[in-house]
């Protein structure tokens, strides 16, 4: 598979990145500074691109068999909400100009509902630093579900996701969070990274949003 993976330096970037390579795949890292690629294979490219100017990621999407959109806007970027949602958004259109069928976007588990009705980023207790990330990825989610062209996938990480060890073995959901024995919804990135990459292959949840947890 031609995988062109967006957001390649980032906390689930990299994980992806490695469990793609692993697998064999062919994979295009594009990135604002591909520098940062700290991973070296014959399987590898490198690309330059602003996911904001949707003609030049086309090109470097194009050709492509996949699409996985891990991209962030950065935690402490005080226009967070709205850079997410354009950039998200130029992605979408780029992918599609690129003729890419293939897309898995990796969002937030705040649009994940803690009780019928109500969505996590919604709930009293949600911390108020991550409301604006959280907020714009349940957004974008929303406009997603309208997208027709593309076989898209949006993912919710686990609430805790963390850097852990690489075991395979996890659970999946759709609507809610994926609790372990002890109340709590989590996963290791590198474990999120199988996720994505079983999806890809599998085609299990197309044109729908999944999650995933131990």
């Amino acid at each position: 598979m031609k995988l062109a993976l967006i957001g390649a330096t980032g906390f689930v970037g990299k994980a992806v990145l490695n469990e793609a390579l692993q697998r064999g795949y062919d994979v295009t890292a594009i990135a604002r500074d591909p520098k940062k690629v700290e991973t070296a294979s014959d399987k590898l490219t490198l690309k330059a691109a602003d996911v904001l100017d949707t003609e030049s990621l086309a090109v470097a999407l194009k050709g492509h068999d996949a699409v996985v959109s891990a991209y962030n806007a950065g935690w402490t970027n005080p226009n967070l909400y709205d850079d997410f949602v354009k950039g998200s958004e130029a992605i979408q259109q780029a992918v599609k100009q690129a003729g890419v069928k293939r897309l898995l976007v990796v969002g937030g588990a705040g649009s994940l509902y803690a009780a019928p009705g109500l969505q996590l980023v919604d709930s009293p207790q949600f911390p108020a630093e991550w409301k604006a990330g959280a907020t714009g990825a349940r957004d974008y989610l929303n406009t997603l579900k309208k997208e027709t062209e593309l076989d898209w996938t949006f993912l919710s990480p686990a609430i805790n996701l963390h850097p852990g060890k690489r075991t395979g073995k996890f659970r999946l959901g759709t609507e809610e969070p994926v609790f372990n024995e002890k109340g709590v919804h989590e996963i290791s990135v590198e474990d999120l990274a199988v996720a994505i990459l079983d999806e890809l292959e599998n085609n299990q949840f197309v044109k729908r949003r999944f999650t995933v947890g131990y």
